[in-house]
């Protein structure tokens, strides 16, 4: 029986992007790409949050490359691989995990402004920096996008109508990206994490649902940001080369009731 070579779970001379870069779980991920020895080029919207990222992510010994904007448009997300390309000369993993759930609504009370909000940076923005990425990947011939969803893109939960349609978008483009992509060895899966403690997450988990929360989950609690990284290490990595279309979830149990 063959062996995996060793240091298939390293990422020494990849570049990596990763949206959503500023705080939570992109900023895990961001960081155990770097420790995992890629250079990585982050964004966020808000500069200062990246800036302190940079810092923290400098003694690792790679290059960190700051690119603040928005993945809701278009134009934006196009200089950003094009900014990219120029600083690395290349790109060979995306992790697409720019997100926002601002609202915690009943779905006959969700505002057309707020859906429109969730649809447009979830799954647009997904969707947009997927196809500028694939560019440059399918004339590479190789690279792997990641696409941060979620274990409610497949089970429902009260109250986030539009978060749970935006990540179900999301997986379906991940497996139609993964079909149509396969033969130019670009790998596209998608990444679904649990309930994990964040910025965003925050204000659910302190609430009355936290318990709720801690209690459907089998292993007892909700995760750690870092907790997350490893998986996105794998997915990233040439250990996951037969790897696409799939949905890799880390959520302590939850979608195993």
């Amino acid at each position: 029986m063959s062996t995996a070579p060793p240091g298939e779970l390293r990422l020494d001379g990849k570049t990596a992007w990763v949206t959503g870069a500023g705080k939570g779980l992109g900023r895990a991920i961001a960081t155990a790409l770097g420790h995992a020895g890629a250079q990585v080029a982050i964004t966020a919207r808000t500069r200062s949050d990246l800036e302190q990222l940079e810092a923290e992510l400098a003694p690792l010994g790679g290059k960190v490359l700051v690119l603040p904007g928005s993945v809701a448009e278009p134009t934006a997300v196009r200089d950003m691989v094009r900014s990219v390309v120029e600083w690395s000369g290349r790109l060979d993993a995306v992790v697409n995990c720019a997100g926002i759930s601002p609202h915690f609504t009943r779905s006959e009370q969700v505002a057309d402004d707020d859906w429109r909000q969730v649809i447009d940076v979830n799954l647009q923005g997904t969707f947009f920096c997927c196809r500028e990425a694939g560019k440059v990947m399918l004339d590479q011939r190789s690279g792997s996008i990641i696409n941060v969803t979620s274990v409610h893109a497949r089970t429902g939960f009260e109250r986030i109508a539009a978060y749970a349609a935006s990540k179900g978008g999301v997986e379906a483009l991940t497996r139609t990206l993964a079909v149509e992509w396969a033969d130019r060895s670009v790998r596209v899966n998608a990444l679904a994490p649990g309930y994990f403690r964040t910025d965003l997450s925050s204000g659910l988990l302190d609430s009355g649902w936290g318990r709720r929360i801690s209690e459907a989950t089998p292993m007892g609690r909700v995760g750690a940001a870092h907790e997350l990284g490893g998986a996105a290490v794998y997915l990233a990595s040439d250990a996951a080369r037969f790897t696409t279309g799939s949905t890799l979830t880390v959520d302590g149990g939850w979608t195993a009731r």
